[in-house]
């Protein structure tokens, strides 16, 4: 029986295997795989089907060391999907068995948010992996907000074989080009000698200069033998426990002891300081103060915790922040949405770049925040400005009432500070919260009061909707032993809804509580704000209890407020993946 190859795709049509011999098909007929005519296709002999036969498999190859490489130096999890100009990639991947997890998801988009995520979560790297052309550019989103919050992330994307770069192949874009502006570190693989040492200074890139370094591997290079001595992560890293010279230290000291009413505000590059914070408030009389990024670094409830400044913030925090001769500012970005006053300012930070990024600083203390606070706080001298500590307190317990009196339990639409009182109460002392942007990040970020030992993850700088749903997902592979809590809104979480699916896939049971307003509720609000018609911000109504359901999760509608506190309670009790569907007042304030 004779066989015939398709000279456009390469299927073979198979005497042996089909109902009709090829010579006796019509003229008419076409290939079923690309459409080619009858004609393109030719006779193979079995002497040339041998001669053809795909060659056997190298032992390794280019993509078992590049894998290998980026598993020795700490990268667990690889997000993506697969696809042609990936294979050989995906193929390793499979190999090492568990020392590195492929985690499939539904759009790279997704994918490129968790590996986000999990580096703001955890400091840690993890991959995106996307093919050539269109799995690139999906990418583009996840990875600027990685870029712009200082997350490590190790981008790998397939590229079209050499032989065919630059000459309009199919799925091929220039993506060095496209990868320059937002990474810190942009290398074609081109060939196998430069694998070990691309891959380590990608991810030393990455993590020192705490951005998205990207490898474009072309398709036959992934596949070329090679082995190659894995490079150890031990003695190629700089250490960075670094602090600033004594006599700076004691200089920024002398100038926190000259001021009357010093604030010690603290932004993302806080994180991980809260004890060290609280003994330096308690030290020199101070409240503390966070950015909406530094949120959950110090237990809300305390006392010397005056909130969030800016659009999201607290009363007592702006008068405080009105009146303060000092700010002690701990690991800030200066965005313009935080609106932070000019003021004279010692200011701490890792990254030179953010030192006077917006305004001037009296002492700069550039090194790890770990070491620089201790060391400022055994420098200055003890005070406890008793009328001002007390003043601070009395605000707090003011604001504290007040976001007790919005949570009006029977209000109905539901509304959304009640909403944040009930979640409040009963999600777990060590949750990870992934938020999304929108009116539900503005009402956590003013009415949820997070506890010292929870986590929250967010799209900070580049304050992009979709982000919540992919942030949980990654929380749940970084904390598998934690409750995984994501608060969004109906129109971000549309935007990303296919990817509750992966939650399924993986078995992951994260919590999405839908802030549903049936609209992108802060849009309305700015149009309002600016003196705009209320105009296409209205969403179709949809039921994501009905869509989480039907998939094999949870689904819970919640339409009653005398319904919330029992389905949170439901919710965070399921073993499932959950989407709790409220439906929520719209306005920010009722008339």
């Amino acid at each position: 029986m004779a066989k015939y190859r398709c000279t456009v795709c390469n299927w073979v049509y198979d005497d042996a295997k089909q109902k009709v011999k090829f010579e006796d098909l019509p003229k008419e007929w076409v290939c079923p795989i690309c459409g080619a005519p009858k004609s393109a296709f030719v006779l193979l002999t079995e002497e040339k089907t041998a001669k053809e036969a795909p060659p056997e498999k190298a032992k390794s190859t280019v993509s078992d060391v590049l894998i290998n490489q980026i598993a020795a130096w700490g990268v667990k999890y690889v997000f993506g999907i697969p696809g042609t100009s990936t294979l050989g990639v995906v193929d390793a991947i499979r190999k090492t068995n568990g020392k590195v997890h492929y985690i499939q998801v539904r759009h790279e988009e997704t994918a490129a948010f968790m590996a986000s995520a999990y580096g703001k979560l955890t400091g840690h790297i993890s991959a995106v992996l996307g093919i050539s052309g269109p799995g690139a550019t999906n990418l583009v989103t996840g990875l600027y907000d990685a870029q712009l919050d200082h997350a490590p992330v190790l981008a790998l994307t397939g590229l079209v074989p050499r032989k065919l770069i630059g000459k309009g192949a199919i799925q091929e874009i220039d993506q060095h080009a496209f990868f320059e502006p937002l990474s810190v570190y942009n290398k074609t693989l081109m060939t196998e000698d430069q694998t070990t040492s691309l891959a380590t200074l990608a991810i030393k890139h990455a993590l020192l200069d705490q951005g998205v370094a990207h490898i474009g591997i072309p398709n036959d290079v992934q596949k070329l033998p090679y082995e190659a001595e894995i490079l150890p992560f031990e003695g190629r890293m700089p250490n960075m426990a670094y602090g600033q010279e004594e006599w700076v230290i004691e200089k920024a000291a002398k100038v926190v002891d000259q001021a009357n009413r010093p604030v010690i505000l603290i932004g993302f590059g806080a994180r991980g300081q809260g004890t060290k914070l609280l003994k330096l408030a308690d030290k020199i009389g101070a409240p503390i103060i966070a950015t909406f990024r530094g949120k959950g670094i110090v237990d809300e409830t305390d006392s010397r915790y005056m909130g969030c400044h800016g659009g999201v913030g607290s009363t007592a925090a702006a008068q405080i922040m009105e009146k303060t001769d000092l700010l002690i500012a701990v690991g800030l970005s200066f965005s313009d949405l935080s609106q932070i006053p000019q003021k004279r300012m010692v200011q701490i930070d890792i990254n030179p770049l953010m030192i006077a990024r917006r305004y001037p600083a009296e002492v700069a203390l550039l090194g790890n925040s770990a070491v620089l606070i201790p060391k400022l706080t055994e420098k200055v001298a003890e005070k406890n400005r008793a009328d001002y500590v007390a003043e601070a307190a009395k605000l707090k317990e003011a604001w504290l009432k007040q976001l007790h009196a919005e949570a009006d339990p029977t209000a109905k639409p539901i509304r959304p500070p009640y909403i944040m009182k009930v979640l409040n109460e009963k999600v777990a002392d060590d949750a990870v919260i992934s938020l999304d942007v929108g009116e539900n990040c503005w009402w956590f970020g003013r009415n949820f009061l997070m506890k010292r030992s929870q986590k929250m993850v967010m799209s900070g700088t580049l304050a992009t909707m979709g982000f919540g749903l992919p942030g949980a997902l990654a929380a749940a592979f970084a904390y598998p032993d934690r409750q995984i809590v994501c608060v969004t809104g109906d129109g971000g979480l549309t935007m990303v809804l296919g990817d509750f699916l992966t939650a399924l896939k993986y078995n992951l049971p994260v919590k999405v509580f839908v802030i549903n307003n049936k609209r992108l509720g802060m849009i309305m609000q700015e149009q309002k704000v600016e003196g705009y018609e209320g105009w296409q911000t209205e969403l179709h109504d949809f039921s994501f209890a009905d869509f989480a359901s039907n998939a094999g999760g949870l689904g819970i509608k919640v339409t009653e407020p005398k319904e919330l506190e029992a389905s949170v309670e439901v919710a965070l009790k399921s073993d499932k993946p959950t989407i709790v569907d409220i439906d929520t007042d719209p306005r920010r304030f009722p008339q």
